[in-house]
């Protein structure tokens, strides 16, 4: 088979001459070098694999060989029945008469009647009806009777919830006390309600006299001056509307003492 070289130019002058196809040869295969260290291993596990379960294994006897009924269960011995509870009358034989002719003198609608007129008359069971078509339902369990206002502790605060109470009371004096001890060591100081109010007001009026000066401005920015002027003016604000958040916040104020 005559062919061209693939391998060289396609624009070659060495490719016009005709030349012999000669096959690449084939790489060696691929050979794992771990190979023979896991082919010790196969032989030498395998060999110890060979039989089921444990090698050493005692063998039954062949005395002990499986016999007729030796699984069965062993019932308890048979005991006799005895009736120890009292038995019913028999019954009647069919030679036997009952005994006729017994009459009561009791009169059955006189006493009947002197009950019912002697009896106390049954109260109505309470009912409600919520539909105009009349349908009825218990009053008792509908909730609409106001009957646990009658009980002794109806309105009492419940023991656990006091005892929750005087807990966490206690644990906010603790809180306080220390907060108390540890600002007196910083030399910090607690704003009054008054004081706080005071303060909040004068910020309020401060904003107030600011936004008032802002709107002032003139609606043309077009020198430096004015939006220096006008910058600042918003940064006062911002300022102020920020303070002013904080104190409404915050009901407790801590300040430091001047020295």
């Amino acid at each position: 088979m005559v062919a061209m070289d693939p391998t060289g130019p396609s624009e070659s002058i060495y490719n016009l001459i005709p030349s012999d196809w000669k096959e690449p040869p084939q790489p060696p295969r691929y050979v794992s070098i771990f190979k023979a260290t896991v082919k010790d291993d196969m032989q030498k596990f395998k060999t110890a694999m060979k039989t089921m379960g444990p090698a050493k294994l005692e063998v039954p006897s062949p005395k002990n060989f499986l016999k007729k009924h030796s699984k069965e269960k062993i019932l308890p011995p048979k005991k006799k029945f005895e009736w120890n509870d009292r038995r019913k009358p028999p019954v009647p034989l069919r030679t036997d008469h009952p005994v006729m002719g017994i009459q009561s003198e009791k009169n059955f609608i006189n006493t009947n009647a002197a009950d019912v007129i002697m009896g106390v008359a049954k109260k109505p069971k309470p009912i409600y009806v919520d539909k105009r078509t009349g349908d009825k339902h218990d009053l008792e369990t509908s909730g609409l009777v106001p009957k646990y206002i009658n009980k002794k502790d109806y309105g009492v605060t419940p023991e656990y919830i006091c005892k929750r109470n005087e807990e966490v009371k206690k644990a906010q004096e603790e809180y306080d006390n220390y907060i108390q001890e540890n600002l007196r060591k910083a030399a910090m100081k607690r704003l009054s309600d008054e004081e706080r109010d005071a303060v909040l007001q004068g910020l309020k009026k401060n904003w107030e006299e600011v936004h008032k000066e802002f709107q002032s401005l003139s609606v043309f920015i077009d020198s430096i001056p004015k939006k220096i002027r006008k910058q600042k003016l918003e940064e006062e604000m911002k300022q102020l509307e920020h303070d002013i958040g904080v104190l409404e916040k915050h009901k407790v104020i801590y300040i430091a003492n001047k020295k």
